[in-house]
């Protein structure tokens, strides 16, 4: 038996979706911005999409742009905010400690480029503090940022954010307000109208869609410049030949999702609770990493006192079980995560830490199979580690 507990870095692609990409693939051969028959029906292939899509996250078909995943999504949002300002002035960019790279690696751009730049702290529960936003935008309330960006959901603790709260601190000064969303759509509702943002990120990866499609949901009227020049594409914010197949594989899986909450939502929370209640009981020195009442159903993020994150990843591969050290994008380096370090956690909590991510295929067998193999390799780690010694 082989356990996928990974799903914050991918989630696997369900069969319905895998064949929908495959009839746009022998079926639909036109070019969308094509008037002839083929290209209206591609064109009708993206309608219907961003209409799902809409409906994932609560706005208008109009109000969605197509992209090639979170990343793209996120410079896209970044820099066509700041870079739309027809003053040209370089207004301040306010973001959070714990957000993805996408987000994070954009702005410390930006700040290279002149763009002043405010990081908001976390403390240790993971979640970033609204008094903190309001203490720095009533320090730049003589010249308000462009755009204040923090994340719905941490991708490797599975915290939710006070984006509302502080959504509503930023509008109140005229100041744009961008979520990051990967972690969050698909998982439970979301809706930007009850998040009061301007601009939401996803991923279709996350939720079941094929990797390289995620759309941008934008408010209507917001001015946006576009990172990729050529044609009219996506209402002119994003050129380029729209990538139907995915686009399609897109649409499926944000149906399925919607069809699924949030009744899938509360099945993966019992699950994570037991596997997280499980192992904290058989596992000494087991703590568990970030806000236990403010996350995200399927997600638990837990470091093990004596012993390395990524020997516990390979440990538990052995065994048959796929988990992460945190984020998939940063995997394969030997930094410590910025997002552990930011909390203040202390070394070992930090090099010790492993995500367990569950997902519509998770099953109680599964978890049962996980709670005997996680006790026996933390095990077996320390013993070595003593061995050593």
């Amino acid at each position: 038996m082989r356990i996928y507990l990974d799903y914050n870095a991918t989630a696997p692609v369900p069969a319905e979706v895998a064949d929908a990409v495959s009839a746009v693939l022998r079926e639909c051969p036109g070019n969308a911005s094509s008037v002839h028959t083929f290209g209206q029906r591609a064109k009708a292939v993206l309608d219907d999409a961003r209409t799902a899509v809409a409906g994932l996250v609560g706005g208008e078909p109009s109000e969605i742009v197509f992209t090639s995943g979170g990343t793209e999504s996120d410079n896209l949002a970044v820099r066509g905010i700041v870079e739309s300002r027809r003053d040209g002035a370089r207004a301040a960019i306010v973001t959070s400690a714990i957000e993805h790279e996408a987000v994070l690696n954009t702005v410390k751009a930006l700040g290279r480029n002149g763009w002043p730049v405010t990081i908001l702290p976390v403390g240790p529960s993971g979640v970033v503090s609204v008094d903190a936003l309001a203490a720095v935008l009533d320090a730049l309330r003589d010249e308000p940022p462009a755009l204040v960006s923090v994340m719905l959901v941490n991708n490797e603790l599975g915290t939710m954010q006070p984006v509302t709260e502080m959504a509503t601190l930023a509008h109140a000064r005229g100041i744009a307000f961008h979520t990051d969303a990967v972690q969050a759509a698909g998982r439970f509702r979301v809706d930007v109208r009850e998040l009061g943002v301007d601009l939401l990120s996803l991923a279709g990866h996350k939720f079941g869609a094929p990797k390289g499609v995620g759309a941008l949901w934008v408010r209507r009227g917001l001015a946006l410049q576009p990172q990729s020049v050529g044609g009219r594409q996506e209402r002119g914010r994003r050129a380029g030949t729209e990538n139907t197949p995915a686009i399609e594989g897109l649409r499926v899986a944000a149906d399925i999702a919607v069809s699924r909450l949030p009744a899938e939502a509360l099945r993966q929370a019992a699950l994570r609770d037991r596997l997280e209640q499980g192992i904290l009981e058989m596992v000494p020195g087991a703590i568990v990493n970030g806000d236990p009442a403010a996350r995200v159903p399927n997600t638990t993020n837990i470091s093990f006192e004596g012993v390395e994150g990524e020997s516990l990843v390979i440990g538990l591969d052995l065994e048959g079980i796929a988990v992460s050290t945190g984020s998939a994008c940063s995997s394969g380096t030997l930094e410590p995560s910025h997002v552990l370090r930011a909390m203040g956690l202390p070394p070992w909590r930090v090099e010790s830490a492993v995500r367990f991510s569950l997902g519509a295929a998770t099953t109680d067998v599964e978890i049962d199979r996980v709670l005997e193999a996680v006790p026996a390799v933390v095990a077996r780690l320390r013993a070595r580690g003593r061995g050593r010694g």
